[in-house]
């Protein structure tokens, strides 16, 4: 088979195991564009050391890049259609340069009283009800931005409070419960939004009914934050309204945490919550929760294995001022 083939059978394959692949589609097809359609084995190292090295290409772009004809040549090599990856040294990783931002309780209370200030203008596509009901359900679900702005009126099912959330990765499809304070959030907002959203099938709608894009809500959150007067000082750019997601994250592991919970069993179900497929990117929200405290909580945690951390009264008393 040619390097056309190998690819249109190998997507096909994945896709057939549930994944949508339409990006990494889009970038084997770009890279059988600049290789040609030639037989797979006769790919060298320097053609795909060249496609990798495109004009514009951060470091991140290109790992992503290189991952996935890796995987895409393993897969061919394990089908003894190749005897050796013709794969270039892999660049390191871009050093992280900012953490996610986790909003404070009284952040979160300035940004929603700002929102009618920040959308008073006639120019914005946003209204204020509609940008406080979105940054109260992005905080209290941990929900992506375009599982938010996809979500839809026939999977919010406010009777039974329970929503379908469709997206996130490997577009999974899952049922998340919510609590009474947003089911009723979500009630006021359906009632307030039911003229004109009649003719759209979008749960959240611009003022003229029609479906919010991912660009608008970040140039309304944007306002809002320097409305606000909320920043960063730790030399990132500035919080972003996904950092909400993180903010769920850890304010519910914070309070567990408190609370005395079980983190074991609690984790992966936060997870689930979360559309996470690994625990991987949740138990990292474990590790950012005490690093704010961190040195309060070595001084205040138990030493002896058989210490619990809701036996320390010094421990809870701290842990509830946060």
């Amino acid at each position: 088979m040619t390097l056309f083939e190998n690819t249109r059978t190998f997507v096909e394959r994945k896709r057939t195991q549930g994944y949508n692949y339409v990006k990494s589609a889009s970038m084997l097809s770009a890279f059988c564009a600049n290789v040609g359609d030639i037989p797979l084995d006769n790919i060298t190292e320097r053609q795909v050391a060249a496609f990798l090295a495109g004009p514009h290409t951060s470091t991140n772009t290109w790992r992503g890049k290189y991952g996935l004809l890796k995987i895409f040549f393993e897969y061919w090599a394990a089908r003894g259609a190749l005897q050796a990856l013709p794969m270039p040294p892999i660049r390191p990783r871009c050093p992280h340069t900012s953490a996610p931002y986790i909003y404070s309780r009284r952040e979160l209370r300035l940004l929603l009283r700002t929102t009618r200030t920040s959308q008073k203008r006639v120019e914005c596509k946003v209204d204020s009800r509609t940008l406080r009901t979105l940054l109260l359900f992005r905080y209290a679900t941990g929900a992506r931005a375009g599982e938010a702005l996809n979500l839809l009126r026939e999977s919010v099912d406010l009777e039974k409070a329970v929503l379908t959330i469709h997206g996130g990765r490997f577009n999974r499809v899952r049922h998340i419960p919510i609590g009474p304070d947003l089911q009723k959030i979500l009630l006021q907002y359906a009632q307030s939004t039911a003229q004109r959203t009649s003719g759209s099938a979008n749960f959240f709608v611009t003022r003229d009914g029609q479906a919010i894009n991912e660009v608008t809500l970040a140039k309304s959150f944007q306002r809002l934050r320097r409305i606000a007067g909320i920043r960063r000082y730790d030399g990132a750019r500035y919080p972003r309204m996904n950092d909400l997601r993180h903010t769920f994250a850890v304010h519910r592991v914070t309070t567990w945490f408190k609370q005395g919970a079980d983190l074991n069993r609690l984790l992966p179900a936060l997870a689930a919550y979360m559309g996470q497929v690994g625990l991987g990117s949740t138990e990292r929200y474990l590790a950012m929760t005490p690093e704010r405290f961190r040195n309060q909580l070595t001084k205040l945690s138990p030493q002896r294995r058989k210490r619990r951390w809701s036996d320390n009264p010094a421990l809870m008393r701290f842990l509830a001022e946060l």
